[in-house]
């Protein structure tokens, strides 16, 4: 009960203060009228009693009024631009901010850029620590190899570091110790912008601009896009069907009401698709997708293993048994560590972790 009665709390203050402005903005309105009515009042009245004995025109009267008319006027839009300058202000304070920060040094220097990716990947002795909890190990000499054109699913439980591999992969993170060589080359003398473009990335709730669905499918790709690139794309996602049944197709607008979270995760594979990438990373990329949906995910990756002019490197972190058995090596890690390595029937004999996790989920479904 503690919790509801904080949010309670808050809320009452919210209120009271709400109140108090309104109240104060409501008083300086009545005051400021009332002021400027009188003001009125008493000059034509004693305009008038001055027009009757003679001491001002009624000409003089009028410029009298006319000015104070302008003056008061100008005055008060002067007062209620100021106050609605001094909110501006304070609201856009975070964005000056956000314009003062400098690029990262990764950004700034000029990193190689290989003639050819073929898509290597190695994990040497990586160790890394979140800098808000240097404490806690995420993970710990962690030596993993993924070989170009393979396939490689990532399982375990919530918090072994399956994610913070993919982010120390896009270099969102350095790893505290270790090192991460794509090619044979070590990720932080690669060119980050040229590396990213040959990466295709899809995470578990995908971001999606507010802007027609051709433009959020093409949205990053450095070549040119025809809309037969894109539709082709959508296809390969199982997302042409539904796309061509909103109201206005492709060029119907994004919005929270419009698409659900599945639909947002298949327009989000096929903007990583139609990229053509080296190397394909899937982050809980079909955890909203139904049975249907994600059976035809699992088979458009079985394409690309096997399909040698499509055919890259992936890798797939997925708690979905069809997703996860279409890889070539299936990787279990737990509390930071690789605790098992193998394909899905080798895993399943050794009756390991991955094989209490298939159970569970087995189980779960059943």
């Amino acid at each position: 009960m503690l919790y509801p009665c904080r949010y309670k709390q808050w809320l009452d203050k919210i209120v009271f203060i709400g109140i108090r402005e309104s109240l104060a903005y409501g008083f300086w309105h009545l005051s400021f009228s009332t002021l400027y009515r009188s003001t009125q009042v008493v000059a034509v009245l004693l305009g008038g009693m001055s027009i009757l004995t003679g001491h001002v025109t009624a000409e003089q009267l009028m410029k009298y009024v006319l000015y104070c008319e302008w003056l008061i006027y100008a005055a008060w839009r002067v007062e209620d631009n100021l106050s609605s300058l001094l909110q501006t202000v304070g609201a856009t304070e975070n964005v000056f901010q956000l314009m003062n920060l400098m690029p990262s040094d990764q950004f700034l220097s000029n990193g190689m850029k290989l003639q050819r990716l073929m898509g290597k990947i190695e994990f040497v002795n990586v160790s890394f620590y979140y800098p808000s909890r240097l404490t806690v190990p995420v993970l710990e000499h962690l030596n993993i190899s993924v070989r170009a054109k393979e396939m490689i699913a990532i399982v375990g439980l919530s918090g072994s570091g399956k994610s913070t591999l993919v982010n120390l992969l896009l270099r969102l993170y350095e790893p505290t110790n270790g090192e991460i060589l794509v090619d044979g080359f070590p990720l932080r003398k690669l060119d980050i912008r040229w590396l990213r473009d040959k990466i295709g990335f899809v995470g578990q709730e995908p971001h999606l601009l507010h802007m027609d669905v051709k433009s959020n499918i093409c949205y990053g790709c450095s070549r040119d896009i025809i809309q037969e690139d894109i539709e082709w794309a959508a296809k390969q996602a199982h997302a042409h069907e539904f796309i061509s049944s909103l109201p206005s197709g492709y060029e119907t607008i994004v919005d929270d009401c419009v698409l659900s979270g599945g639909q947002k995760q298949r327009i989000a594979i096929a903007r990583a698709i139609i990229r053509d990438p080296t190397i394909l990373i899937l982050d809980e990329a079909t955890s909203a997708l139904d049975a249907d949906n994600e059976y035809y995910i699992s088979r458009l990756l079985h394409a690309f293993r096997n399909d040698g002019r499509a055919k890259r490197t992936i890798i797939v972190i997925a708690h979905s048994l069809s997703t996860v058995k279409a890889a070539d090596r299936i990787m279990v890690m737990n509390s930071g560590r690789v605790v098992e390595m193998g394909n899905h029937a080798e895993l399943l004999h050794k009756d390991g972790l991955y094989a209490r996790l298939v159970k569970t989920k087995t189980d779960a479904l059943g």
